[in-house]
C-alpha cells in the first residue's frame, strides 16, 4: 500500500508570496490606468482596423526600395558603430569596477580591502549613472548639440550601452573561476595577462553572448530613437505616418522584421562557431 505523501513544507511560503506579489500589483494596475476594454470599444476597433488596412499593399516602387535600402543601411550602421564605441568604454571599465583582480584580495581570503572597494565605487557610479538614462533621452539631447541624423544616435547608443556591457561585463568577470588569475597574479603576473590567460578564456562565451543580444537589442533602439531625428528606418517611419503612407510603414517593418531574424541568426552562429 502507498503511503500518503508528505506535505510540502514550502506550500503556505510559496502562498504568502503569491498573495502579497497580487497584492503589490492591483494598485499598480489601477495606477497604470490599464483599460483592455478599450481595444475592443466600436470606434476604437473601426479607426485601428482602417489604420491596420492602409498597410497593404507594401511599398515596393524602385525609388522608395532605395530609399529604404540606405535607411536599413544606415540602422545597422548607428547599431555597430554604437556598439563598438560602447565596448572601447566598456572593457575598461568593466576591469576597474570588478574585484577579479583585485591584488589586495590575494591574501585576504579573497575579499579586498575596504579602501579597494572604495576605490571602485567612482566607476561603478559612473556606469550607473550612464545606463540609468534611457537612449532616447540621450538621443533627444544630442539631437539638440549635433542636429538631426544618425551621429546622435551612435552617441546615444554609445553611453547608454557602455554602462549596460561595463556592468555585465564586471559580473561576469567576478562569477569565473578565480583560481587561474589568482594564480598568475602570485607568480608575480601582470594584471593585464592575469586577465587575458587567467580571466577572459573562461568569460569570453558569455561576454559574446550578451554583447551579440546587446547589439540586436541597439538594432531595434536605433529605429526608436530616429522617431526623435537620430536617422535610420525610424526617422523614416515617423516621416511615412505623418504622411499617412501606410504602404511604406508596412515595407519598413518587414525590413525591420528581417534585422532582428538576421541578428539572431548571426548570434546561433557565432555561438556555435566560437563557443
Amino acid at each position: 500500500m502507498l503511503s500518503r505523501s508528505p506535505r510540502d513544507p514550502a506550500a503556505l511560503p510559496r502562498l504568502l508570496i503569491t498573495l502579497l506579489a497580487l497584492l503589490l500589483l492591483w494598485p499598480g494596475l489601477g495606477l497604470s490606468e490599464l483599460n483592455l476594454g478599450v481595444l475592443f470599444d466600436g470606434d476604437n476597433a473601426r479607426s485601428m482596423g482602417n489604420f491596420l488596412a492602409d498597410f497593404w499593399p507594401p511599398a515596393h516602387d524602385g525609388e522608395f526600395l532605395a530609399l529604404l535600402g540606405r535607411a536599413t543601411l544606415e540602422t545597422l550602421a548607428i547599431a555597430t558603430a554604437g556598439m563598438s564605441l560602447a565596448l572601447l568604454i566598456a572593457l575598461p571599465a568593466a576591469l576597474l569596477a570588478s574585484r577579479a583582480l583585485s591584488l589586495s584580495a590575494l591574501h585576504r581570503g579573497g575579499r579586498p580591502a575596504w579602501w579597494a572597494n572604495l576605490a571602485r565605487w567612482p566607476v561603478r557610479g559612473l556606469l550607473i549613472f550612464l545606463r540609468s538614462v534611457p537612449e532616447i533621452v540621450w538621443a533627444l539631447l544630442f539631437v539638440r548639440a549635433v542636429g538631426l541624423g544618425p551621429t546622435a544616435g551612435v552617441l546615444a547608443i554609445a553611453i547608454t550601452y557602455a554602462g549596460m556591457l561595463g556592468k555585465v561585463y564586471a559580473e561576469i568577470f567576478e562569477s569565473v573561476d578565480a583560481r587561474p588569475s589568482r594564480a598568475l597574479l602570485l607568480a608575480g603576473s601582470g594584471r593585464l595577462s592575469a586577465f587575458a590567460y587567467g580571466v577572459l578564456p573562461n568569460a569570453a562565451g558569455e561576454m559574446l553572448s550578451y554583447t551579440v543580444y546587446r547589439w540586436e537589442c541597439a538594432i531595434r533602439a536605433s529605429v526608436v530613437m530616429g522617431f526623435v531625428g537620430a536617422g535610420g528606418l525610424g526617422q523614416q517611419i515617423d516621416l511615412s505616418m505623418r504622411m499617412f503612407a501606410g504602404g511604406e510603414v508596412a515595407s519598413m517593418l518587414l525590413v525591420f522584421l528581417a534585422l532582428v531574424l538576421l541578428a539572431d541568426q548571426l548570434s546561433r552562429l557565432l555561438r556555435a562557431r566560437l563557443l
